[in-house]
């Protein structure tokens, strides 16, 4: 496989970039440096190119936005049309008020709705908005919700927030009633949670963190940057039943347009009229509100989640099905069918370097792969059996590296870096600050 543009690219990017990446996630770090490429240049359904000209079927789906797949006809055409008459204007345009009718429609609870770019931009509206509605300072999380201070300051990556900002944000474990209940008092504005990564709901969790926001007088929050419009139209909280008090979208709902919504009840929403401010130059930009509807009314016209659930059961079932064949009992796939993850256990040794391995073959065999099957409506019957065929040589050749303990030298690149995702037993609320 040839890198030689990637590389290029990349040795000028190294000198202006930070990191030499605008999203974590997609940077070298990730993938296994010195055997993977760095740079996409297209993609169309669920396959993309790299700039070398390699052609992959692709699992990572932008880190989450392309929810019906690369150049979708309707979404592109929605696009198309809204460019022709403009994208940002000096006054309100009119899919403002139709896109939030339809996620009114869709989602339970969407009483009012609040437009921006990224998810933390949303995370940190619903923070100010509970922490305005409750007179209260206090945050308890339980994922990862994004770059800004209230949280990002509980995290390993704090540097720059002061300390008076870190006291206020603490963490609880998921599925784990025990851990919220000993962390919330008098001063807790909000809870917010993932209400599902990979580990789903334990029965009874997501309704007791609802029960105990009310009997504490704090709000719930949901952030469903990947559960939104994938495990159901309504989101996690059609999917499991319990309502939250703000539920924040981004990702999944314009397929790969920059937007994000924060929605929930009109009494806490109303506080944006006049006490909180939120407002933003390109929270009505246009071209994103087209995609948007255009992505919404396609997901509800064909059933999208349905979709991503029957395809992504055939590969989760495949991968389970060929770790049992082959014995290897160290590796596994959890999660929902929509996005599942990969997952390896430490008995065989470093579950990164098994993780590298994998990824530098599986990308051999043109599969674009970071560990998980984040499904889109293109992937296709051929895309599952081509992602199964690969795996079979690929779990293959791991297992034999693993019992000859050579992973690492089998490696042509280097090992990936951990990812920056901690969702438990850090930053946790001390008994004696209560």
């Amino acid at each position: 496989m040839k890198t030689e543009q990637s590389d290029r690219i990349w040795r000028r990017a190294e000198r202006l970039i930070p990191a030499g990446t605008q999203t974590l996630a997609k940077g070298p770090g990730q993938w296994v440096r010195g055997a993977a490429p760095k740079y996409l240049s297209r993609g169309r359904g669920s396959h993309v190119w790299d700039v070398d000209g390699n052609e992959y079927v692709d699992l990572v789906m932008g880190v989450g936005p392309i929810s019906l797949g690369y150049a979708h006809r309707a979404v592109d055409e929605a696009i198309a049309e809204q460019l022709a008459d403009g994208i940002t204007f000096s006054l309100m345009h009119p899919l403002e008020v139709e896109v939030a009718e339809l996620v009114r429609e869709m989602v339970p609870g969407a009483e009012m709705v609040r437009y921006s770019k990224t998810g933390c931009d949303v995370t940190s509206a619903a923070v100010r908005l509970a922490r305005a509605f409750t007179g209260r300072s206090g945050v308890l999380c339980c994922g990862y919700h994004g770059w800004h201070d209230w949280y990002v300051g509980v995290t390993d990556r704090g540097a720059g927030i002061p300390e008076s900002t870190r006291a206020l944000t603490h963490t609880f474990r998921y599925n784990d009633l025990d851990s919220l209940a000993e962390a919330l008092d008098q001063d807790t504005a909000c809870v917010i949670l993932e209400p599902m990564v990979f580990e789903p709901p334990a029965p009874g969790f997501l309704e007791g963190v609802r029960d105990l926001c009310k009997q504490h007088g704090a709000l719930l929050v949901f952030d469903e940057m990947w559960t939104g419009f994938r495990v159901a139209l309504g989101g996690a909280q059609e999917r499991f039943g319990v309502q939250a008090d703000l539920v924040c979208f981004s990702k999944a709902i314009a397929n790969g347009m920059p937007l994000s919504v924060l929605t929930g009840r009109a009494e806490v929403m109303r506080l944006c009229d006049k006490d909180v401010f939120f407002f933003t130059t390109f929270g009505g930009e246009a071209l994103s509100l087209a995609a948007a509807k255009a992505t919404l009314l396609e997901m509800r016209a064909h059933d999208v989640p349905r979709q991503l659930e029957q395809q992504g059961a055939k590969l989760m079932a495949g991968y389970r099905a060929l770790v049992r064949e082959l014995g290897i009992e160290y590796s596994d796939c959890i999660g929902l069918p929509c996005r599942s993850l990969v997952t390896f256990a430490t008995s065989a040794g470093d579950p990164l370097e098994l993780k590298s391995l994998v990824q530098q073959e599986m990308l051999e065999r043109g599969v674009l792969w970071g560990g998980t099957h984040t499904m889109c409506l293109a992937h296709s019957d051929a895309d599952v059996e081509h992602v199964l065929r690969a795996y079979r040589e690929v779990l293959t050749l791991l297992d034999e590296a693993v019992r000859a303990g050579e992973v690492r030298k089998r490696l042509r690149g280097e090992v990936l870096e951990p990812v920056f995702r901690r969702t438990s037993n850090f930053h946790t609320k001390p008994r004696e600050a209560r």
